[in-house]
């Protein structure tokens, strides 16, 4: 069994890092951790930065690995997980799994958050990602700031240092061609995702990808079991590693049990 890892914004694969551990302690290995382009990975020239590149660039890494161990168990969070979802519609042939924390912004009632919105804002997303990810940017601030929303403060040391311009351009791309109502539209094909197991997470304190019904609704579409993270938020995987690590290996087990 091969387990690929994406990560989405303002993120690199460092936040991965506690969970990798304890799935290490369970006997998972075999771990890959994916970086998007733009996200703790070279940005090239021309590559678009939209949901449907993303997708893509996904979909030929996933080729390449699949091609030499057969099909893997995709965990994606943040755009990572809208990502893992979009190639659970397009590619379900490239996976025996997948597992996302933000199927509720494929939701037609998705209301992007308030930094989404600014991002999106023609002048005010310049300026707000001038201040995160330009030159003159507060480091030790950004790493506060992580580490108040759960994220162990080393990792978020490893993450802000891993933050640049590139970045930057990469979250004004991404974020404009993900306003509504893209998500929406793309959120209208949500059954096809029910051809593999699906796992949609369900941290409680994460407001920021869409509500409990919005989540949980998007989920039975996509055919999706539902493991609800009680107490934890956007960063589950660093707030409680070890919790994340028995689900994830719960939902593997009954998943194939079954098969």
């Amino acid at each position: 069994m091969t387990v690929v890892l994406v990560h989405g914004n303002p993120e690199t694969a460092a936040v991965w890092g506690p969970l990798v551990d304890a799935l290490s302690s369970r006997g998972v290995t075999g771990v890959v951790r994916l970086s998007p382009p733009g996200f703790g990975a070279a940005l090239p020239d021309g590559f678009p930065a939209t949901v449907d590149a993303y997708r893509d660039w996904l979909i030929g890494e996933l080729e390449t690995l699949v091609a030499r161990d057969g099909p893997v168990d995709l965990v994606g969070h943040d755009w990572g997980g809208g990502h893992a979802v979009t190639v659970a519609m397009a590619r379900p042939d490239l996976l025996r799994s997948w597992v996302s924390d933000v199927v509720g912004i494929f939701d037609p009632g998705y209301v992007w958050h308030d930094l989404a919105l600014t991002w999106q804002t023609p002048g005010a997303g310049e300026s707000a990602v001038e201040a995160w990810f330009g030159p003159e940017r507060k480091p030790e601030a950004l790493v506060a700031g992580l580490a108040s929303r759960g994220l162990p403060e080393p990792v978020a040391r490893e993450v802000v240092a891993g933050q640049d311009e590139a970045m930057g351009r990469a979250v004004l791309a991404l974020y404009r061609d993900a306003a509504q109502p893209r998500l929406a539209e793309l959120g209208a094909d949500l059954e096809s995702a029910a051809q593999r197991p699906g796992l949609a997470l369900l941290a409680t304190e994460d407001t920021m990808v869409g509500t409990d019904e919005q989540r949980r609704t998007a989920a039975t579409r996509a055919g999706a079991r539902v493991e609800v993270l009680d107490g934890l938020g956007h960063w589950w995987m660093g707030e409680d590693p070890a919790r994340g690590a028995r689900v994830l290996a719960d939902f593997w087990a009954d998943s194939w049990a079954d098969r």
